[in-house]
């Protein structure tokens, strides 16, 4: 149907709708096929050909193939250019940066190479976001090197030389089995990513917090660091895995400082101030420089070229890469041995890989105005983990640096990263060999010097101790557990704490009285503004946590210490008089009785004009067939509180559990006992829905006593208030308030007769 149709049927849906439940109604008649009638109400849905149309068909195809929405609408005349030479300069940091990064995962470098391929040519397909440069990523990598090592460490692998009692490693077996091992990791993480995708489990990264990754990422930096200490000072270390293992590593670095290789140490030194001077170079001119030098390549041609020239591993004992297979694999099934004891592992560096893609595709696709489906991305990148784990490939993520060139030279969309692909496919079958005499030391070096961006993380602290202290303790947290505990024992240390300061933070909300602006309907804390007054004889409270079972209890007690008065105590010397009349029946029945004062002449004059001529005033006893009037505080000679009625601003609730519902009960009877009524206030329809089903209202309590807002319940109060202190006596001048007392007028607006306070 038509749109002013449509829009009529809304209005007419709104007016018949019983009880006034417009969002009941709204929802329904944008229910797909459902028809509206002023007489039947809803009908049935209409029949469909089928759930599974062609639309519904096309539609989710186009959902996990985000490629067939975009590419037919590429702008080849604007576009293409820049994503070729975007893709070419990816493609060129891909090479290094994938050898290197195999190397930090304790993987044979043409594992990075591949992990460069496949995952990036994948997403080209699968992913959203048109800047994100997917691939090998430095905390990924040290992630999984961390797992080979505690798994499968070089120890297992020794050797015996022609039978003598000198061993070495067997190199081939253990990176053949490691290159199993991470298949297997990788596979996993691409499960859980596709599973949580398809479950639109995408808000799972909400768990992890911007100072949480900030400072796990600067912890996983530090890893890094350190692990690659050994390949720039050309010592070897034993491998230590678990709890203090950074710790570990780094005392025996100390120890073996002496055996240090001289001309390990001087090329890696030589190649990190090349490499730092030129990225600072390119930074600084990038508005001038049609693409950034690529000086990690360039150092890897020359190194490999000096290397190869002067014999650098025989003559100067300097560590190479060795040899690299040119082709690519056959795609070969992962042992199932190491499922049961990476399953972990591989939830926290899907997790991990996750959160950083997502954070840096939101980041472009604001930038440049477009939208990026964290679900699809979330499934987009567990599809390349899953597909790339059966041809030899690492767990990837997204790198800072890259996506920053990628965007920086021009990329536009998904076709720089199938371009980048491309240039490494040409690398693994013609020239990766060509890098067997490459040192170690070049890759740790371009490793360390790209761990620049993260340690300007430490930064942090002066930003966070000015804005958010808790901010600060959850970055400071993270980082000194990701420290001591290792990455994949550190991550859930500092999750579980991230999430008890959100449980702290709720348990400890600021409580606050309102009071109301003059001349308006807006109420804020009496204790923050000072123009604010509380309404006479009027309590409002409010919490600025929902209430559950861990705060509850805290809140009845703040609402009886802000109220001024010792509610409980009052209560006890209640029950105390009640006993104590029990017992003295007679005295109670005198103090019970309705004895009428003796007035002045005055009023009694005053009376007797309200009564008016010829009306007798008949005063009833309180023993002719009348119940006994219930005992008030005032009867009982106890203290009266300063106020009335207390409202409860409900609108900070987003949901109630049954503890915090039978507090609430607790609550209406104490201050009912102490003669003050209690309302409630700006309830959310969620919440008032589990209070029905909570068994909240009863005979006492009823929905009579919530208001759709603070203002309303006010102007209830001060109504009801108002009618009781004016006596029926028309044309009374004398007693208009009641008692001869004057009180306080309320506007025309607001009076009873002119305003009906509107009730839930």
């Amino acid at each position: 149907q038509g749109a002013p149709q449509r829009g009529a049927e809304r209005d007419l849906g709104a007016r018949l709708s019983p009880e006034g439940e417009v969002g009941l109604g709204w929802m329904e008649l944008d229910a797909p096929r459902q028809r509206w009638c002023p007489h039947a109400g809803f009908s049935a849905p209409a029949p469909s050909p089928g759930r599974c149309s062609a639309s519904a068909a096309k539609s989710l195809l186009f959902r996990f193939l985000p490629i067939l929405r975009w590419l037919p609408r590429y702008p080849v005349k604007d576009w293409l250019l820049g994503d070729i030479a975007s893709g070419f300069s990816v493609g060129i940091m891909h090479l290094p940066q994938g050898l290197a990064y195999a190397l930090l995962a304790g993987l044979p470098p043409v594992t990075g190479l591949y992990s460069s391929f496949y995952p990036v040519f994948l997403y080209f397909f699968f992913g959203t976001s048109r800047h994100n440069s997917v691939g090998p990523f430095a905390v990924i990598s040290v992630m999984i090197g961390s797992v080979t090592e505690s798994l499968l460490p070089s120890e297992n692998f020794l050797v015996s030389v022609d039978g003598s009692n000198t061993t070495i490693i067997d190199e081939k077996a253990r990176d053949a089995a490691r290159v199993d091992l991470v298949a297997t990791i990788t596979i996993l993480s691409g499960i859980f990513q596709v599973a949580l995708g398809l479950l639109q489990f995408g808000f799972v990264v909400t768990y992890l917090s911007d100072p949480l990754v900030r400072g796990y990422t600067t912890a996983a930096s530090v890893h890094v660091l350190i692990s690659q200490l050994k390949n720039v000072f050309g010592v070897s270390l034993g491998e230590y895995s678990g709890p203090l293992s950074l710790f570990k590593t780094f005392i025996e670095i100390c120890k073996k400082l002496p055996q240090t290789n001289v001309g390990t140490l001087v090329t890696s030194i030589i190649a990190m101030v090349a490499i730092f001077i030129v990225k600072e170079l390119n930074h600084k001119f990038s508005s001038k420089l049609p693409m950034p030098i690529p000086i990690e390549l360039i150092t890897i041609i020359i190194s490999t070229g000096i290397s190869y020239g002067v014999n650098l591993k025989s003559k100067f004992g300097i560590s190479v890469v060795g040899d690299i297979p040119s082709g690519l694999k056959p795609p070969t099934l992962p042992s199932t041995t190491y499922f049961g004891q990476v399953v972990g592992n591989a939830f926290a560096i899907a997790i991990v890989g996750y959160a950083i893609c997502i954070s840096l595709g939101k980041i472009f696709a604001l930038k440049h105005g477009y939208k990026v489906d964290s679900n699809q991305e979330l499934i987009a990148l567990g599809l390349c983990n899953f597909l790339g784990g059966f041809f030899q490939c690492f767990a990837i993520s997204c790198s800072m640096s890259r996506s920053l060139v990628q965007e920086g030279t021009g990329g536009n969309s998904q076709v720089a990263g199938v371009i980048s692909s491309l240039v490494i496919l040409v690398t693994i079958l013609k020239i990766g060999e060509l890098f067997r005499d490459l040192p170690k030391a070049i890759l740790s070096a371009i490793i360390i010097v790209n761990l620049k961006g993260m340690f300007k993380q430490f930064t942090d602290f002066r930003t966070l101790w000015r804005s958010n202290r808790v901010d600060l303790m959850i970055w400071i947290v993270t980082f000194v557990a990701t420290l001591l505990l290792n990455l994949d024992i550190g991550l859930g240390a500092s999750v579980a704490f991230a999430l008890l300061t959100v449980i702290f933070r709720t348990q400890l909300p600021h409580y606050s009285l309102l009071g109301r602006v003059p001349d308006t309907e807006v109420y804020k804390d009496v204790a923050e503004y000072q123009k604010v007054k509380e309404v006479p004889g009027v309590k409002i409270f409010r919490s600025s946590s929902t209430l559950y079972f861990a705060n509850v209890e805290m809140y009845a007690e703040a609402l009886k210490k802000k109220s001024g008065i010792n509610v409980d105590r009052l209560i006890e010397k209640k029950k105390k008089a009640l006993k104590k009349l029990k017992k003295h029946p007679a005295q109670g029945a005198t103090t019970s009785h309705m004895v009428k004062p003796c007035l002045p002449p005055s009023l009694q004059d005053m009376e007797a004009e309200c009564n008016g001529p010829g009306i007798a005033v008949i005063e009833l006893s309180g023993e002719e067939n009348s119940a006994p009037a219930e005992p008030t505080l005032h009867s009982l000679g106890l203290p009266q509180p300063d106020f009335h009625a207390v409202i409860l601003d409900f609108s900070s609730l987003n949901f109630v559990d049954t503890v915090s519902i039978k507090i609430m009960k607790n609550i209406f009877r104490d201050f009912h006992e102490i003669e003050v009524d209690v309302f409630v206030a700006s309830c959310p329809a969620s919440v008032l829905a589990q209070l029905e089903r909570g068994n909240f209202f009863s005979s006492t309590i009823t929905k009579q006593c919530f208001f759709p807002s603070v203002h309303d319940a006010v102007l209830h109060i001060s109504g009801e208030q108002h009618t009781a202190s004016v006596r029926t006596c028309p044309g009374c001048p004398h007693c208009r308030h009641g008692e001869g007392q004057p009180s306080r007028p309320l506007p025309s607006s607001q009076s009873p007769q002119a305003h009906r306070s509107t009730k839930l």
